[in-house]
């Protein structure tokens, strides 16, 4: 079984910083790749970035490309998502989550498994 431990969320003015965590527990395998997704109230779940394991290859959404990065250590298995330039628009649940293998597209969040607990993000003056 794995687990997915979040931490980093907070409330930041727009134009501020926020780094999201995400630790890697349980299973010895760390699996394929590592995704961020994010929920706004009444809006569905998407895609916000996510970086493969072995090579750290990174894919990111249109909305957040240039402004936030994903970046991971393989040793601690943990992966970070640090958010620059935030935005009001950015104010969501951020998730992470696991993909086990390389079935299925990098921004598809049903090719992901497992699923951390979630933290809030919000973006207001």
């Amino acid at each position: 079984q794995v687990q997915l431990q979040e931490s980093g969320g907070g409330a930041v003015q727009p134009g501020e910083s926020l780094r999201l965590s995400c630790r890697v527990a349980g299973s010895a395998s760390s699996g394929y790749a590592m995704g961020w997704f994010r929920q706004a109230p009444g809006k569905e779940r998407e895609f916000v970035a996510n970086i493969r394991w072995r090579d750290g290859t990174t894919f990111y959404a249109d909305s957040v490309k240039g402004r936030f990065r994903v970046s991971r250590d393989i040793a601690a298995r943990m992966v970070w998502l640090q958010m620059n330039s935030l935005k009001p628009e950015d104010t969501a649940t951020y998730y992470c989550a696991q993909k086990r293998g390389f079935d299925g597209s990098d921004d598809d969040q049903t090719a992901y498994t497992y699923w951390g607990q979630g933290t809030q993000v919000t973006v207001s003056s």
